[in-house]
């Protein structure tokens, strides 16, 4: 991740199996993570069982918070893709129970069109 994309919080595309192999106790068995985003420190993957938000919290970033969202709990999301002057697409994702979206920023060189794939995937086979 380049370190203009991660000072303004835009996402980038994380190596997927280093982190299969760091996440195997979160994991399920059989559970496969298809796609993972990096903002800074948090990370948010997609796996083919649901939608794993990892909040690295204080200065250090020992303390973790792993919020676990099973696809059938998303009512709904939307995608913005980057424009000429605008240097970020967006990804919102409305979940049951909160009125305000999850909102996550992606760096013009993530497609954005991936993003919504997949999490339609499996949103819609719910």
């Amino acid at each position: 991740m380049g370190l203009f994309d991660g000072l303004i919080g835009n996402a980038t595309e994380v190596n997927l199996d280093k982190l299969q192999d760091e996440l195997k106790e979160l994991l399920i068995p059989n559970e496969t993570i298809k796609n993972a985003y990096k903002v800074i420190r948090d990370t948010f993957i997609f796996t083919d069982k649901r939608l794993i938000l990892i909040d690295k919290q204080g200065v250090t970033g020992k303390k973790t918070e792993y919020h676990s969202i099973p696809y059938k709990s998303i009512l709904h999301f939307s995608v913005e893709t980057a424009g000429t002057f605008d240097l970020e697409a967006e990804l919102k994702i409305w979940v049951s129970g909160n009125t305000l979206p999850i909102q996550k920023n992606f760096n013009k060189s993530t497609n954005i069109y991936k993003v919504q794939s997949v999490l339609a995937e499996y949103v819609l086979e719910q």
